[in-house]
């Protein structure tokens, strides 16, 4: 009875470990899974180049950003697809400029969006959407720098974002015909974390 008990429990053992391993594979996938997914959608890496953000992002600057974004509110900071730039032609109707100038990614703060109206006063440097003066201490100085991309006050096309760069008047964002105004489908993510350096650790 003995010599039969040990038979039965050797292959009940080779079954457990076969179990442990399958178990522990899954485990390993599930969570390369999961780390890809994280980095890849909601804490993407991004490398800040350039001096447009000064002084909230800095050259050599890394950033998180979130490719989850079911809403993009005025004041965020998004990477944008710069493959077209939108502007408006004589009837104020939208077109599409394509051209060897437009940048492959770039890095601005959602001023002001579709339905609102952005005026800029380029003498006193007030930025005005849907009639109040802008609080904006984010700033290096004040909007003085007008590329004539379009003339204020410019009410905003549905589905379309106006946006600028901090460093306003060392910044091409949407007062440039090479930028113009920012289509949904063109914003990448929403910048959320600056994790380097660490000492600057900061939420977005």
């Amino acid at each position: 009875m003995e010599e039969n008990t040990i038979n039965q429990t050797e292959p009940e053992k080779n079954s457990n470990i076969g179990q442990d391993i399958v178990e522990i594979i899954e485990t390993t996938f599930i969570t390369i899974f999961l780390i890809v997914l994280i980095f890849t959608y909601i804490l993407h890496p991004v490398n800040i180049l350039g001096g447009s953000m000064n002084p909230t992002l800095v050259d050599g600057d890394r950033i998180f950003m979130t490719m989850v974004t079911p809403s993009i509110k005025n004041g965020d900071i998004v990477v944008i697809d710069n493959d077209a730039a939108y502007l408006l032609d004589e009837n104020n109707e939208i077109y599409k400029s394509t051209s060897s100038q437009l940048n492959e990614c770039i890095i601005k703060r959602v001023i002001a969006k579709g339905g609102q109206t952005i005026d800029i006063d380029f003498i006193s440097g007030k930025v005005t959407v849907d009639g109040e003066v802008l609080d904006e201490p984010y700033i290096n100085a004040v909007t003085r720098h007008d590329d004539r991309a379009f003339t204020y006050p410019l009410k905003v096309p549905e589905g379309y974002y106006f946006v600028m760069g901090d460093n306003r008047n060392e910044s091409s964002d949407s007062r440039n015909v090479f930028v113009g105004l920012i289509k949904r489908d063109q914003i990448y993510g929403k910048a959320i974390i600056r994790y380097s350096p660490f000492s600057e650790f900061k939420f977005l």
